[in-house]
């Protein structure tokens, strides 16, 4: 995050979390009463997925589009906005296949799954970098490069070779039913493991973003320098929270829905989830101030070693992403930031401020940044996980 708060001047305001600007409750009206087949390209990456699974006869969700580009990506990143002009120049949108977790994402390419590029965030970056999977960007073929900002984000850059763009970055703190939860429920962290909100809690199915609420609860904001008694503990209360919750989410659009019908009233969610439901006048918020803090990590594309597709393809998608329309899209819409801080200022304040923007310079205070992860802790976060997940 320090070359992104060097550049910033002290009168920008960043995103955090607010109500979408009239252009995206346009946008979503559209959706719900125009074309019917809308809900399939925003926000609704389980939609897409289970539909074109079943198409396709196959495990792993794709949708099949141009064949000389395979992205292998969160769901809801397929959405064309972010990428207009590939599509433009090459006539339709690269293939996608998904996945819900970067350790599934991780063990599927070990196991030979070819792609060309990939999605991971800045905690897994190390992992996918030592094993071999990832090899470095030609900077030079990006003309917006001079314009990115967390390119020096630990893992992202190693002896001078990028093997991580950075496209995406937000927060995941507390969002809450604002007709439900008290304003002190949703104070604290604690409230996840409160006997009075079981069956009405989820987190999602991650286990950075999982262990990230686990040391946040114990007061811990820096995984690294925990101790095995700090794991042990972190998990203990993973466990009382597993005794709440309704289900582990797998993506915005399921997590939506849950708060829309009212199932679960507090959930562990990235900051897409209260922008967009706001958008559709649903009464969710986001406190990233809570007791005990909130989350936040940036993301990227990185280049997968022996991709069967067209490098020159491959620049054009990345610089497509790296636009300022794409920045202006990802901040309005989604509520997430973008690497382009040159095209995040030229959004102006009254945008910034139109989409519940916050101050920056206290952006990651009281945060636990989702830094790569020492390898053997990792490791143990996985193993236990599941056992969490499973009721052990």
């Amino acid at each position: 995050y320090h070359t992104l708060m060097h550049q910033m001047p002290s009168c920008v305001w960043i995103a955090h979390v607010g109500k979408q600007g009239p252009a995206a409750q346009s946008r979503y009206s559209e959706q719900r009463e125009g074309d019917p087949t809308m809900k399939l390209k925003t926000f609704t990456g389980t939609t897409v997925s289970m539909a074109t699974a079943l198409v396709l006869g196959v495990g792993q969700a794709a949708i099949a589009a141009d064949k000389d580009l395979v992205i292998f990506d969160w769901a809801g990143y397929e959405d064309e906005n972010f990428y207009q002009s590939y599509i433009d120049k090459h006539g339709d949108k690269p293939t996608y296949s998904f996945f819900s977790d970067e350790e599934e994402a991780f063990n599927k390419i070990r196991a030979g799954f070819k792609a060309d590029m990939a999605h991971p965030c800045s905690q897994s970056v190390n992992k996918w970098r030592d094993a071999g999977i990832i090899e470095p960007f030609d900077t030079s073929r990006m003309p917006e490069w001079g314009n990115i900002s967390f390119a020096d984000a630990e893992g992202f850059t190693v002896d001078g070779q990028v093997y991580v763009v950075p496209v995406d970055w937000g927060s995941t703190g507390l969002a809450y039913r604002t007709d439900l939860v008290s304003a002190a429920d949703a104070s604290t962290l604690q409230s996840f493991a409160d006997p009075k909100f079981q069956g009405r809690i989820s987190l999602p199915d991650n286990v950075d973003d999982a262990y990230a609420l686990g040391y946040l609860a114990l007061g811990i904001t820096d995984w690294n320098q925990s101790t095995d008694a700090d794991f042990d503990a972190a998990s203990d209360f993973l466990r009382k929270v597993h005794a709440n919750v309704r289900t582990y989410w797998a993506d915005g659009a399921e997590l939506s829905q849950l708060m829309a019908s009212g199932e679960v009233l507090i959930s562990w969610a990235w900051s897409e989830t209260p922008v967009t439901m706001q958008a559709d006048g649903h009464p969710v918020e986001m406190n990233l101030k809570t007791k005990e803090g909130s989350s936040t990590w940036v993301c990227g594309y990185v280049n997968l070693v022996d991709g069967p597709g067209s490098e020159d393809k491959m620049y054009d998608f990345i610089n497509a992403w790296l636009e300022p329309r794409s920045a202006e899209y990802i901040v309005t819409e989604w509520g997430y930031g973008h690497s382009n801080l040159t095209a995040m200022l030229a959004l102006g304040q009254e945008t910034l401020d139109g989409v519940g923007f916050s101050n920056f310079e206290t952006y990651t205070d009281g945060t636990l940044q989702q830094t790569p992860l020492h390898f053997e802790l990792r490791e143990k976060m996985i193993a236990e996980f599941e056992k969490i997940k499973a009721g052990f």
